[in-house]
C-alpha cells in the first residue's frame, strides 16, 4: 500500500466526506456526482499500482457512479471500460449476461447487464468501483465476469466500509478484494479507519 497516498485519501474522506442517515457516507462532491478528476487521477494510478502486473484487458464497473473512477484507472492500463447497465435500451442488442444486484444506498433491486460482445472469456478483468458494503454489486460484477468465462484478476474498490462485512465474504472465497480506504466505523460522530 503506498502510505501517503492512503494517507491522502483518509483525509480527504475526512475533510469533504458527509455522514447521512441509515449509515451512509456521502463523498459526492470529489467521488461521484462532481468528480475531482486530478484526485481520481490519483486513485487510478494507485489502482495501477495494485493491479499493474496483472494482464488485465478489460475493466469493469456498474452504472453510475463506478463510471469515472473506472475510466480514468482503464488510462493507466490502456484498456477498455465496460460498465453494467442497469436498464436495456434500444441501442443494446443481443444476447447479454445478466445479474441481479441489490444497492445498499439506494435500496432497490436491478438486473444489470452487459452484452456478450464485450466480455469474451479470453479477458482479463478488473473490477473498479467507488464503494463496497454488503458487497452485493461486487457479487452481481464477479457473476458476469464468470458467466462470460473470463478470468477475473481482482477488485479495486475506492472506499469500503469494512464493518459491514461484504469485502471479508468475497474475499473468504479467494478473490483478490483491494481497498484504497477501509472503514471500521461510520456514525454522525465521524468515522474511524481500518489500521
Amino acid at each position: 500500500r503506498c502510505v501517503p497516498f492512503l494517507e491522502l485519501l483518509k483525509k480527504r474522506i475526512l475533510t469533504d466526506g458527509k455522514t447521512a442517515p441509515g449509515d451512509i457516507l456521502k463523498v459526492d462532491n470529489f467521488v461521484n456526482h462532481l468528480i475531482d478528476v486530478e484526485f481520481i487521477n490519483e486513485c487510478g494510478k494507485e489502482f495501477y499500482r495494485l493491479f499493474g502486473d496483472c494482464n488485465v484487458t478489460k475493466i469493469l464497473t456498474i452504472e453510475a457512479s463506478g463510471i469515472g473512477i473506472a475510466c480514468i484507472t482503464a488510462l493507466g492500463f490502456g484498456v477498455p471500460v465496460l460498465f453494467a447497465k442497469k436498464a436495456k435500451s434500444a441501442n443494446v442488442t443481443g444476447r447479454v449476461y445478466s445479474s441481479k444486484v441489490h444497492s445498499y444506498t439506494h435500496g432497490t433491486d436491478s438486473n444489470v447487464f452487459v452484452s456478450q460482445d464485450y466480455l469474451l472469456p479470453t479477458d482479463r478483468v478488473l473490477i473498479i468501483d467507488d464503494f463496497l458494503a454488503k458487497g452485493s454489486a461486487l457479487e452481481g460484477l464477479i457473476d458476469i465476469v464468470n458467466q462470460a468465462g473470463a478470468t477475473l484478476v481482482g477488485a479495486g474498490i475506492l472506499i469500503e466500509k469494512e464493518y459491514q462485512g461484504g469485502g471479508n465474504i468475497i474475499r473468504e472465497r479467494g478473490i483478490r478484494v483491494e481497498s484504497l480506504a477501509k472503514i471500521a466505523s461510520l456514525d454522525e460522530n465521524g468515522i474511524t479507519f481500518c489500521r
